[in-house]
C-alpha cells in the first residue's frame, strides 16, 4: 500500500504545526522546510482546516495552528479523510474479477488493510511528536522550540 503525496503532505503539515505550537506556522515555512510545493500544500491546508485539524488566520500575523490537541488527532482518521481510495486492488471497488468466487486474495488484502489502519488508529499526532522524536524532527526542519518561560519575562 502506498499513501498519496496529498496524505503525506497532510501528515507532515500536522507534524510541523504541532512542533511549532503555540507559535503559528505559515505555508511558506512548511513548504520550505520540506522542500515541497506551496501551491499543493495550500490545497492540503485548506482541507485540514475544513476538517478542523488546523485553524487558519489570514493577514498580517496570520498563520496555522492545530485545531485540536495533538492527542486528539488520530493518524488513521487523517489517512481516511485525505485518501480518495483505500482499495488495494480493483475488486475492492468494483467486485469485478474473473476469479471472484473462489479467490481468497480479496479477503487477505482486506485483513491486511484493516491491520494497517488499526495501527494508524492507535497512533496520534502526540505519539509522533513525543519523546526524543519531536526535538530531533524540529532540529532537522530548522524549527526553534517554543520560548522558555524565562525568555518571556520582560526586562526593564
Amino acid at each position: 500500500m502506498r499513501l498519496t503525496r496529498y496524505t503525506d503532505y497532510a501528515l507532515r503539515t500536522l507534524i510541523f504545526v504541532g512542533l511549532r505550537e503555540p507559535q503559528q506556522s505559515s505555508i511558506a515555512e512548511i513548504a520550505r522546510a520540506y522542500g515541497i510545493s506551496e501551491n499543493h500544500l495550500t490545497k492540503v491546508v485548506h482541507q485540514l482546516g475544513r476538517l478542523g485539524l488546523v485553524r487558519t488566520s489570514r493577514g498580517r500575523g496570520g498563520g496555522l495552528r492545530l485545531g485540536k490537541p495533538p492527542a486528539e488527532i488520530v493518524v488513521g482518521a487523517v489517512v481516511r479523510q485525505t485518501e480518495d481510495d483505500l482499495a488495494l486492488v480493483e475488486c475492492f471497488a468494483s467486485g469485478a474479477c474473473a476469479i471472484t468466487a473462489p479467490c481468497r486474495l480479496k479477503r487477505v488484502l482486506g485483513e491486511a488493510l484493516a491491520a494497517f489502519l488499526a495501527v494508524l488508529d492507535r497512533t496520534t499526532l502526540a505519539d509522533l511528536l513525543g519523546d526524543d522524536a519531536g526535538p530531533e524532527i524540529a532540529r532537522l526542519l530548522g524549527i526553534s522550540g517554543p520560548p522558555e518561560p524565562r525568555d518571556l519575562v520582560e526586562t526593564a
